[in-house]
């Protein structure tokens, strides 16, 4: 590869964005935490949160959201709106650019915990990793 072929992949590449040039990460962490149970409860569609996550996050999600319906439709289950709570949300920031979150969210009969990483990247937040246990 010549030098100008690498400056041109530094360029196009993701950018690192420093925390100090980002929002406040609270309101994404709720957003994303409603949007991935809305979409595996199936009535929120995941390409919704694309913006928002990283390609490997996505992809996890989308499978997860594939399995979800497989075992609604399984067991004739319609799709419902999942009424829940956000009962604490925790984050730190383990590296200039990068949010490591935990969120403990109540809905009917049971509680979850949801796992996100963000890091700051062309400007924005993305998730890196979002597991919701």
């Amino acid at each position: 590869m010549g030098e100008s072929t690498v400056v041109l992949q530094e360029y196009f590449a993701r950018q690192q964005t420093s925390a100090a040039d980002l929002p406040d990460p609270a309101p994404l962490l709720r957003g994303l935490t409603q949007g991935a149970l809305e979409a595996l409860a199936g009535v929120r569609e995941v390409e919704q949160l694309v913006r928002w996550l990283s390609e490997d996050a996505y992809r996890k999600l989308v499978v997860r959201v594939n399995l979800s319906a497989r075992a609604r439709s399984a067991r004739d289950v319609a799709p419902a709106r999942p009424v829940f709570r956000i009962l604490s949300l925790h984050h730190s920031s383990p590296s200039d650019g990068v949010i490591e979150a935990s969120l403990v969210v109540a809905g009917p009969g049971r509680v979850r915990a949801v796992a996100i990483r963000l890091e700051g990247m062309d400007g924005r937040w993305r998730a890196t990793t979002l597991a919701v246990l």
